[in-house]
């Protein structure tokens, strides 16, 4: 295996390890949900909003973490990242009021997050351009295996520790694995002298080096359509993840097996993720979104309908088969449309800007809930919302070759 084919590797299982532990402790939040809620009886619509806030800055955020990593390279941004989110998390097993949640989730913590996702998925896309479709998946899977195993594990703790002393482990653990793993991440192949693929320098490795500056990027049809596609389906995609282990517990179902339901949402994303970014550099992005969008309606209309364990089991699957598509095309679509050298800043803009919108759903569906005594209205209209993001993918398309530009410095 060639020098630069061997370290895109070594790149792609640091952003795994990343993604791992950083989303795996985010989609615990609704084990500690349910505990916060059973000791301080606060509504769930107000508890939400901390995850909500949290939602917001972390993808708002993204856009100056995608800056910062074209800037000073993928180690510093991450490494910070790791401290602020450790904190965050740790200092959450001190709160004791409402408004607490909301400064170290919903900031602090969410300050952190900002450099997971980004920055990680930035950095791969520069190492590849062949086999990117695979790359990002094989990274992003590090999430939704987090997604799987995480839960489970937070739900034990919490009853060996208590929520307080669980809280205290993760934040811990991901200071001191973000930190680690963060010296192991270079800004891209050019750094080392190397070149994407690990292939010599080409004609095609060279034009898609310039890339797209955002400004230029701004004034494409293409730009606006990944936005609102992109926006529109984060609307609804924290829902389940805040609000599918609640509702598990109002049908009846044992806390464990309510935590289960976010575990095999997290191995359903985990399969999305490598099989359909691996089928994507074949077959091309847009048709693997579409199949995706159509499975997220498909996941909320089941949601919808839900009266027992297994009928959750089903939504909660397939949901995390068409999430972990979804986000793992977006990058990867990003950068085939405008190209490497303005990678994180191009991913970092976009999800910046259309992210943030996962902010209105968790809130949304506990308001829902509180006023309604159920998710039902929540559930079709997430539906809905991703049949418009389905409809806008026809309009989408490649903004034709990237104006001369100066690729940004290697480092």
């Amino acid at each position: 295996m060639s020098a630069p084919l061997y370290y895109g590797w070594v790149v792609v299982a640091g952003a795994f390890l990343v993604l791992f532990l950083a989303y795996g402790t985010q989609y615990a939040f609704g084990v500690f949900f349910a505990a916060l809620l059973a000791e301080f009886h606060w509504s769930r619509a107000s508890l939400s909003g901390a995850f909500s806030l949290y939602a917001f800055v972390y993808s708002g955020f993204g856009l100056v973490a995608g800056r910062l990593t074209d800037r000073w390279g993928p180690r510093a941004v991450i490494g910070g990242g790791g401290v602020l989110l450790g904190a965050g998390l740790a200092g959450m097993s001190r709160v004791d009021a409402l408004w607490q949640p909301y400064l170290l989730y919903g900031g602090v913590a969410a300050l952190g997050m900002s450099t997971a996702f980004v920055p990680c998925n930035a950095t791969v896309v520069r190492w590849f351009v062949r086999r990117r479709g695979l790359a990002v998946g094989l990274a992003s899977a590090g999430g939704s295996l987090g997604t799987f195993i995480l839960p489970p594990v937070a739900h034990w703790l919490v009853s060996v520790l208590g929520w307080r002393g669980a809280y205290l482990a993760f934040g811990a653990a991901v200071f001191i694995v973000l930190n680690g793993v963060a010296l192991l991440m270079r800004r891209d192949p050019e750094s080392l002298g190397l070149h994407p693929d690990g292939a010599p320098r080409s004609t095609s490795t060279d034009a898609e080096a310039a890339g797209w500056p955002v400004r230029a990027a701004m004034r494409t049809r293409a730009f606006w359509m990944l936005f609102f596609i992109f926006g529109l389906t984060w609307v609804s995609v924290f829902v389940p993840l805040v609000h599918l282990v609640p509702l598990a517990r109002d049908l009846g179902v044992d806390p464990l097996r309510a935590a289960t339901l976010i575990s095999a949402l997290g191995i359903a994303a985990v399969a999305g993720r490598v099989t359909m970014g691996w089928v994507s550099d074949r077959t091309g992005r847009r048709p693997i979104l579409a199949v995706g969008l159509a499975l997220q309606v498909a996941s909320f209309v089941g949601l919808a309908h839900a009266t027992g364990l297994s009928a959750l089991y089903a939504a909660a699957l397939t949901f995390g088969f068409s999430y972990g598509t979804i986000s793992t095309i977006f990058p990867a679509m990003v950068a085939d449309f405008f190209g490497r050298a303005n990678a994180g800043s191009l991913v970092g803009f976009l999800f910046g800007i259309a992210a943030p919108t996962a902010a209105i759903g968790p809130v949304a569906a506990g308001w829902i809930y509180d006023r309604q005594g159920g998710y039902g209205l929540a559930w079709w209209l997430s539906a809905g919302i991703n049949m418009v993001a389905l409809a806008l993918l026809g309009f989408a398309r490649p903004p034709g070759p990237a104006p001369i530009d100066r690729p940004a410095r290697a480092r």
